[in-house]
């Protein structure tokens, strides 16, 4: 038995452990018990993920009833990477759950959703085959529908959430059904391995493509297929809200990597095109939806349609680029994608548990009824703001460097050694580096914003006020997780070098792409760049002491005693109310983007007794929808709402006309068979 074959083997019996501990009395002890039981079969997730990208080989088959075949499980370096991903998220999440969990959340049915949910996650990388892949995906998505349904009976946007997000979870699994359909019928068979042997310029090949572009995309979270994440996000408990959002959208990424690098690679530029346009649309539309939103969750569920986007943005690139030989910057805009993955994966972990501590804390999610928690919740507050940094894509956070590679190869996609490329890569590489200059300061606004106005100033709210610090193990997982993004940030060097050799086939470290310099530096030879992020903090220390050292000299020389705050413009602000809302710092991007986010807004003018010009209050309110939900979404559920009210008179309780229905649907039947 090979390693790999024991830590799978290990992980599903720790599931079956965390499903039995859900069984026993007492709350305390099944939260214990089966959260360390679900954190340990991530940990052995991490541990068969890791083995798996650094090369190791090993399978397990578990033979079933049904005349398909058996179940087959083999993960590959590529799979390796997204099972090491999913797992050590679900170890963070799981210690999260066991004390953060309460009432509804911490039934029996949870806990056996989450350890479903982590299930399916960790082995949907390792399935090499297609029932296997789809069996766990369903598991996958079962766990989190149970899950987001947790508070159903206490909250009553949940339901509405929990039918948005099954619709889509189910639309997106027919479509991928439907894909792996026309590719298993053209190969001759269902494992991935025969998969592989499919043209990718074939019609097959090209049906198969447009059909998992939909379905993978729909569970990344792509516009206009993003209608579920800003629903379920909020509604689910917030360790489910992390889990969802760093690593159930990355089996969506890793389903078209898998496309696009396994099953069919070498398309054609325009599947690159497309990707790229999927991308870059999502990112700009979900970093401006989350710009003007005010509830926290809402904001990060919008994130994360900008992050993803910028992923598949990168994977498009990769694929346009390979499609006119230029080998150099296709690879690289590869390894940006794998690096915007695992990046994600970090600080989205930390935001989404960093805003269950504060909703947990407080017992709000609007902004608008915030602040100060910086010194109320020091903790959170540092782990959230790290968290800020990296979503932001500010030096020393992993997004940083993940959102670099990316600009190094969009820049240098024009142009490789001296000879001019294709008409289409010359529009469309300045056209995608605009996109993410725009959605790089759109983020930064976004997260000055959620992290200034939640954890600065003044507390808006007497819950906010009276906020204490999260359990010690919240704290705990907040500094792991925040950790990470910096330690991403730091020294890249080390992992880009992996993911490079993550994609090759041969599994080879691709020196000619990526090398580490420095003190964990990353270089790109191909490309005549590098960044060594620990050299640029050193060269800002360097010019920073002194600057502090003159500024505290000063001080103490001429002391003086200052009775205004810093960034009150020499007033005291005494009340809440004078300080910038959410909603107010976002104003401005509003009226920018009017005619693309439509807002409503509404005035209500109170005057003082019968005069028309004193005016003793002053009421202004705005709304602001998903646009593309209520303008595709709204018109398509309404025809079927009068669809169905208009099908209602074929049932009208004859049973001769049931009979009838009967009898056409056999004759139909039979006539379809025969011919």
């Amino acid at each position: 038995m090979t390693p790999i074959s024991l830590g799978l083997i290990t992980g599903l019996a720790l599931a079956a452990v965390a499903i039995a501990a859900a069984f026993l009395p007492g709350v305390p002890v099944r939260s214990i018990l089966s959260g360390v039981s679900t954190a340990a079969m991530s940990a052995a997730g991490v541990f068969t993920g890791a083995l798996a990208m650094a090369g190791a080989t090993g399978k397990l088959v578990v033979p079933i009833a049904l005349p398909l075949g058996p179940l087959t499980f083999e993960p590959d370096r590529l799979g390796g990477l997204f099972m090491l991903i999913a797992s050590g998220v679900g170890v963070l999440v799981s210690l999260y759950g066991i004390v953060s969990v309460h009432g509804a959340s911490a039934s029996r049915t949870s806990w056996i959703a989450l350890a479903v949910f982590m299930m399916g996650m960790q082995y949907v990388p390792a399935a090499a085959d297609v029932l296997s892949f789809l069996l766990m995906w369903e598991a996958m998505a079962l766990g989190s529908t149970v899950l987001l349904l947790a508070e159903h009976a206490s909250r009553r946007r949940v339901s509405s959430a929990a039918v948005w997000y099954s619709v889509m979870s189910q639309l997106s699994f027919l479509f991928i059904l439907a894909g792996f359909a026309v590719l298993a019928a053209a190969a001759g068979g269902t494992t991935f391995a025969e998969l592989a042997l499919v043209s990718p310029t074939s019609t097959a090949g090209l049906t198969a493509f447009v059909l998992l572009v939909i379905g993978f995309g729909s569970k990344s979270g792509l516009v206009p297929m993003h209608v579920w994440l800003p629903r379920a996000h909020p509604e689910a408990p917030s360790h489910v809200s992390a889990a969802m959002s760093a690593a159930m959208v990355k089996m969506g990424v890793y389903g078209i990597l898998v496309v696009c690098v396994r099953f069919l690679p070498g398309g054609p530029a325009w599947s690159g095109i497309l990707l790229l346009t999927l991308g870059g649309l999502s990112a700009v539309y979900g970093i401006l939806q989350a710009s003007v939103s005010s509830d926290l969750k809402v904001l990060l569920a919008y994130s994360t349609t900008e992050n993803v986007g910028l992923i598949w943005l990168a994977i498009g690139a990769s694929v346009l680029l390979g499609a006119y030989g230029l080998t150099a910057t296709s690879a690289t805009s590869l390894l940006a994608a794998l690096l915007l993955t695992v990046s994600h994966a970090a600080f989205k972990t930390t935001l989404f548990l960093g805003a269950g501590s504060v909703l947990h804390a407080t017992g709000e999610r609007d902004l608008d009824h915030l602040g100060g928690l910086g010194r109320r919740m020091p903790w959170t507050a540092a782990a959230f703001g790290i968290g800020c940094l990296g979503a932001a894509a500010l030096p020393i956070s992993s997004g940083f460097v993940a959102e670099w590679v990316l600009l190094q190869s969009l820049v240098h996609g024009t142009r490789l050694n001296g000879a001019a490329v294709s008409v289409t890569v010359s529009i469309g590489m300045p056209l995608a580096v605009a996109v993410v200059a725009l959605t790089a300061g759109l983020a930064v606004l976004t997260f000055v914003k959620s992290y200034g106005i939640g954890f600065l100033a003044r507390p808006r709210s007497d819950a906010a006020a009276g906020a204490r610090e999260s359990h010690p193990l919240v704290r705990v997982v907040l500094v792991v997780a925040a950790a990470i993004v910096v330690l991403l940030g730091l020294m890249p060097g080390p992992l880009a070098s992996v993911l490079a050799s993550v994609v090759a086939e041969d599994g080879a470290r691709r020196p000619g792409i990526v090398d580490t310099i420095g003190m964990a530096g990353v270089s790109l030879p191909g490309l005549g760049a590098l960044l060594d992020p620990i050299a640029l903090v050193i060269l800002a220390a360097v010019v920073a002491v002194p600057v502090l050292a003159v500024t505290i000299a000063s001080a103490l020389r001429h002391p003086q005693r200052l009775g205004a705050s810093v960034w009150g413009g020499g007033g005291e602000r005494t009340r809440p109310r004078m300080q910038y809302t959410a909603t107010s710092y976002a104003e401005p991007v509003v009226r920018v983007f009017d005619d693309v986010l439509k807002p409503s807004r509404d005035v209500e003018v109170t005057h003082a007794g019968e005069s028309r010009y004193l005016v003793q209050r002053v009421k202004f309110s705005q709304n602001l929808t998903d646009v593309i939900e209520h303008r595709l979404y709204r018109p398509v559920l309404s025809a079927a709402d009068r669809l169905g009210v208009r099908a209602r008179v074929i049932q009208n309780g004859s049973i001769h006309l049931y009979l009838l229905y009967s009898f056409a649907a056999i004759l139909i039947v039979l006539i379809v068979a025969v011919l």
